[in-house]
C-alpha cells in the first residue's frame, strides 16, 4: 500500500481499537496480557505518533478477543460485528459437483478474474487432464458422462489461456511421482497414458509461463489438503462431496499464509518444473 493508505489504515486501526476497548470496559494492561503482547508493544500502538500496524498475529488477537473482525479494525468496513455473525457469515457449506469444474467453481473463477488464484490440487489439476487421465478417474461416476467432463475441463483449461490470468498451483512431488507410476487411482492407466500427460502437463506450463506457475512441495516436510483461493474476498477447502467456503479477509488471508509457506518450501520452483517432468519421464520409461 502507498504512505496515504497506510497512514489511513493505523489511524483506522488505532481509533477503533480505542473505540472498543472503551465500550467493552477492558484496560491495555488486560488486553496486552489476553493477547500475549508486553504493555509497551500495546501502549506504542494506541499512541498518536505511531506509523506501524502491528503484526499479523498481533492484529488477529486483538480482533479474537475483542470478537471484532480484522476489516473493521483497518476501516475496510465500517460495520462492526461480533464473533459470531463473523463466523456465521464467513462460513458456507456448498456442495460439489461430480464434475471437474461444476456451477459454484465456475462462478468463483469468474467473479475472481483479473485476481490471483492459489490452488492445492488434490492430484493433477484437473484443467490439464487429457481424456485418457479423465476416463480413469470419473468413468465409473453415476449420473455424468465422459464427454461433460471433458466439456467442464476444456472450460477452465481456456479461462487459464485468458489474457489477465495469473494462478500459482501448489502440488506434492509424491502426488506426481505416483501419477507417473501408475500407483492408486492410476494403477489401471497404461504407461503410454501416464506419459502422454506429463508431456502435456510440462508444455503447458511451459507455454503459460509465468501466468500460471506450478510449484513441487515435499509432503514429508509440509502437507495441504485440496483448496482455492480466489482473489483476496473468497477461498475453498475441498472435503470430498462438499467444499467449506470462507468470505471474510481474516480467513483468506490465513490460508493465503498457508499456501506462501509451500512456495517457499517448494522443492521445484515454476521455472524448474518442465525438466523436472523431463527427468520423471525418463525414469518412468526405464523401470
Amino acid at each position: 500500500m502507498d504512505s496515504k493508505e497506510r497512514i489511513f489504515r493505523v489511524d483506522s486501526f488505532r481509533q477503533r481499537l480505542i473505540e472498543v476497548m472503551s465500550r467493552t470496559g477492558i484496560k491495555s494492561a488486560g488486553l496486552a496480557q489476553a493477547i500475549g503482547v508486553d504493555r509497551s508493544t500495546l501502549s506504542q500502538l494506541l499512541a498518536e505518533e505511531n506509523d506501524r500496524l502491528p503484526r499479523v498475529d498481533t492484529l488477529m488477537a486483538i480482533a479474537s478477543k475483542l470478537q471484532i473482525s480484522v476489516d473493521w479494525l483497518l476501516g475496510l468496513t465500517g460495520e462492526s460485528r461480533s464473533g459470531a455473525e463473523i463466523l456465521s457469515q464467513s462460513l458456507q457449506l456448498t456442495p460439489s459437483s461430480p464434475l471437474p469444474s461444476g456451477a459454484s467453481l465456475r462462478l468463483w473463477h469468474k467473479e475472481a478474474m483479473g485476481t490471483k488464484i492459489r490452488y492445492v490440487p488434490a492430484n493433477l489439476p484437473d484443467f490439464v487432464k487429457t481424456e485418457a487421465v479423465l476416463a480413469c478417474e470419473y468413468g465409473l461416476f453415476e449420473n455424468i458422462s465422459l464427454e461433460q467432463v471433458i466439456d467442464t475441463t476444456k472450460e477452465r483449461y481456456y479461462e487459464v489461456q485468458q489474457p489477465g490470468c495469473d494462478m500459482e498451483i501448489c502440488l506434492s512431488t509424491q502426488k506426481m511421482m505416483g501419477f507417473a507410476r501408475g500407483e492408486g487411482l492410476w494403477c489401471t492407466l497404461s504407461l503410454q497414458d501416464r506419459c502422454q500427460q506429463l508431456e502435456w502437463f510440462a508444455q503447458l506450463v511451459d507455454e503459460l509461463y509465468p501466468k500460471l506457475r506450478v510449484y513441487l512441495f515435499n509432503e514429508s516436510r509440509n502437507y495441504a489438503s485440496p483448496y482455492t483461493i480466489f482473489g483476496a474476498k473468497r477461498s475453498a477447502v475441498y472435503m470430498g462431496h462438499m467444499y467449506f467456503v470462507f468470505n471474510t479477509s481474516e480467513h483468506v488471508q490465513t490460508l493465503i499464509g498457508h499456501f506462501d509457506g509451500l512456495i517457499r518450501g517448494a522443492e521445484v520452483q515454476a521455472h524448474e518444473l518442465k525438466p523436472w517432468i523431463r527427468h520423471l519421464l525418463n525414469e518412468v520409461r526405464e523401470r
